[in-house]
């Protein structure tokens, strides 16, 4: 049998992409849910699964063209399937109605209600989605999929579990991000600056003092990863699944050699090997920053006699271009500035930091940050509201899903931490640092770039200190985050004696939409995200 395979919806409000690259040919054969195609759309480059165990009998879609959702890129040979044999009902229907034969429409053969169930009772959802199901304790069996063909999406799986209503209200990212698990925090004993460690929207952290944080938009290298990653089911010992967890890695993503009755089998030996693999590639990005190669680079590089070239517009970049329109056209931009002594932040940083290694974790700055910026929206909601143009109305959320602003290669991504007001210091990190590692791959998921209420950037990653930051659109407000340097400050002692004291100083610059918040509440947001930032033991109160 013939299965014609359509490009799906991989993405909340996307009409079309480009097939980046095949990872398939014909005559291959392919399992369900192997990737077939790399598609690069509006929002992220993203892994399309075969959705049959089967042969590719043709590669229908040219790499570098770019395709509207619904056309057909690739048909399979199925082994051991056939046309179902019609009915005599069906037969005289067929001989008296027209017939549709595209596959998958409403009209094809076969395509009524009940068949609307992938073939043989199969469950189609990518692996993500799996996880998640899995996660909730939801069997994907029991799931009415919403996409092409049945297929099973996040938002279902949400549904499902009546969780629908983390979302930002069905508000859509349009800026990508980039984040992920590793993230790599350049240190420098020579430099007597601290960046807030953001090349990559901030999940990389300032340095301690002594310490600079430079930018790293390029993954220059990233952990083994095997076919297998995100397996359905992984074996392994309660012993091994501890040392995961200490290791701070996803043991679905532990390249196994071994299997246990038909089920891949994952060693303690696998586990060290993998985590090993991991703390390389920080290494190595943080080398590539110390050295000063570059980062963030396109194609710079001119052929011999050539003076112009011309690249498309379109893709994560005209995205961003757009977005950065709409934004500045839309919303009356007020920027704030202001600094801050971070001096005990900087020695909170440097105790925790040891106990969150032994944990596998790399603590950065920004948890700390986003802690104290959610309680600042907490304490001022218009800060965390947004404004429904087409009812007229404001609508203030009572969630905190913070996006990281982060620069990769293809331009700037926003990787949202949903609730990040219900998460520890560790695990934001963790989080973020995964979030990194997959904008850095350019295998984040488009829901990790959606529904964030409020945004950080880190312009200190490359020894910014003030900048103007473009409002997230349609949020309230964005954080810019400077480098942390040493200066010299007044510091009145409690008998009322000054001083001058050198001091680990933070800068801030605060843009806000002045249509919804005002210029003093502003200010008083930003005192409070100062407050907590110059006193990190009242972020234990959070």
């Amino acid at each position: 049998m013939v299965k014609e395979f359509e490009l799906p919806d991989v993405g909340e409000g996307v009409a079309e992409g480009e097939l980046v690259s095949w990872l398939v040919e014909t005559g291959d054969e392919v399992s369900e849910d192997q990737p077939v195609a790399e598609v690069e759309t509006d929002k992220a480059l993203v892994e399309v699964p075969a959705p049959v165990d089967g042969t590719v009998r043709e590669l229908h879609v040219e790499e570098g063209e770019v395709v509207p959702v619904g056309t057909v890129i690739i048909s399979f040979d199925v082994a051991g399937e056939t046309e179902a044999e019609p009915t005599e009902a069906a037969a005289e229907a067929e001989a008296t109605e027209p017939v549709d034969d595209t596959a998958g429409s409403p009209g094809a053969t076969g395509a009524e209600a009940e068949d609307v169930t992938p073939p043989d009772n199969r469950v189609f959802a990518p692996p993500r989605v799996r996880r998640m199901a899995r996660e909730e304790g939801l069997a994907l069996s029991q799931v009415q999929g919403s996409g092409p063909g049945g297929r099973i999406t996040a938002a279902d799986v949400r549904a499902a579990t009546g969780d629908g209503d983390g979302a930002a209200g069905g508000q859509t990212q349009s800026q990508p991000t980039d984040v992920s698990a590793g993230a790599a925090e350049a240190e420098s004993g020579d430099s007597r600056s601290t960046s807030t460690g953001a090349d990559s929207g901030v999940v990389e952290e300032p340095a301690t003092e002594g310490e600079t944080m430079a930018s790293s938009t390029q993954h220059t290298a990233s952990p083994p990863q095997d076919a297998a990653a995100d397996r359905e089911t992984t074996l392994a010992a309660p012993a091994t699944r501890r040392l995961a967890e200490e290791e701070g890695v996803n043991i679905d993503a532990v390249p196994a050699t071994d299997e246990r009755d038909g089920e891949a089998f994952v060693t303690p030996e696998a586990v060290r090997e993998y985590a090993k693999a991991q703390r390389q590639a920080q290494e190595a990005d943080r080398e590539a920053v110390e050295a000063g190669e570059p980062v963030g680079t396109t194609g710079t590089e001119f052929e011999p006699g050539e003076r112009e070239r011309r690249e498309p517009f379109r893709g994560v970049r005209k995205t961003i271009a757009e977005a950065m329109v709409e934004s500045k056209y839309s919303a009356p931009h007020v920027t704030h500035h202001d600094e801050v002594d971070v001096t005990a932040l900087v020695e909170a940083r440097e105790t925790l930091k040891p106990h969150a290694e032994e944990k596998g974790i790399r603590l950065t700055y920004m948890p700390f940050i986003m802690k104290a910026v959610v309680a600042a929206l907490n304490e001022y909601p218009e800060m965390n509201a947004v404004i429904d143009e087409e009812n007229d109305e404001i609508v203030y959320r009572d969630y905190y899903n913070i996006g990281v602003a982060t620069a990769t290669d293809i331009g700037l991504m926003v990787p949202v931490v949903d609730d990040a007001d219900r998460k520890g210091l560790l695990q934001l990190s963790s989080e973020m640092n995964e979030l990194v590692q997959t904008a850095r791959d350019r295998t984040i998921s488009p829901e990790d770039l959606q529904g964030s209420t409020f945004t950080i950037t880190n312009v200190g990653g490359i020894g910014g200190e003030y900048a103007t930051p473009i409002i997230n659109y349609p949020e309230a407000g964005i954080l810019a985050i400077g480098e942390i340097k040493r200066k010299p400050r007044v510091v009145t002692d409690r008998d009322g004696t000054e001083s001058i004291e050198p001091r680990s100083v933070l800068t801030l610059s605060l843009s806000f939409d002045h249509r919804l918040v005002d210029g003093a509440v502003g200010a008083r947001f930003t005192n409070t995200v100062m407050e907590y930032l110059e006193q990190p033991d009242l972020l234990l109160l959070e």
